[in-house]
């Protein structure tokens, strides 16, 4: 289970040579005894590909999971006033990537007290 204080890291275009480079690092540090934060992060291709997963109503479910912390999926659907199959749809789907987790009593809550959207723009061509 993640800390309070958790930070979920969703990025866009990153290159694969800049994810590599972050766990090279990480890895340099463990082996030299230093402390090494840890790193919650997924990847993207492209802004559609982000925007398919995290919905404006999947944005408004972990707020009000952050709001009301963890409860029942029953509970959360009738908070937001949705239907519950398309609730636990949402909850299973958010659970996939990474941004929802379930307790041992199966309550839904979000575990980060941050997520950070980076958009990578692609390189500028040579004129």
């Amino acid at each position: 289970m993640k800390t309070n204080n958790s930070i979920l890291h969703l990025t866009v275009g990153e290159p694969v040579a800049a994810t590599l480079s972050r766990a090279s690092a990480a890895m340099k540090a463990a082996k030299q005894g230093k402390a090494v934060p840890p790193y919650f992060g997924v990847g993207f291709d492209d802004v559609g590909e982000l925007f398919s997963i995290f919905t404006p109503k999947r944005w408004e479910l972990i707020g009000a999971l952050r709001e009301g912390g963890a409860m029942t999926v029953a509970e959360l659907a009738r908070q937001l006033k949705r239907d519950y199959k398309n609730v636990y749809s949402d909850c299973e789907r958010l659970i996939e990537w990474m941004a929802l987790e379930k307790d041992e009593n199966g309550l839904v809550f979000a575990p980060y007290s941050e997520i950070v959207v980076d958009m990578k723009l692609p390189d500028r061509r040579a004129a």
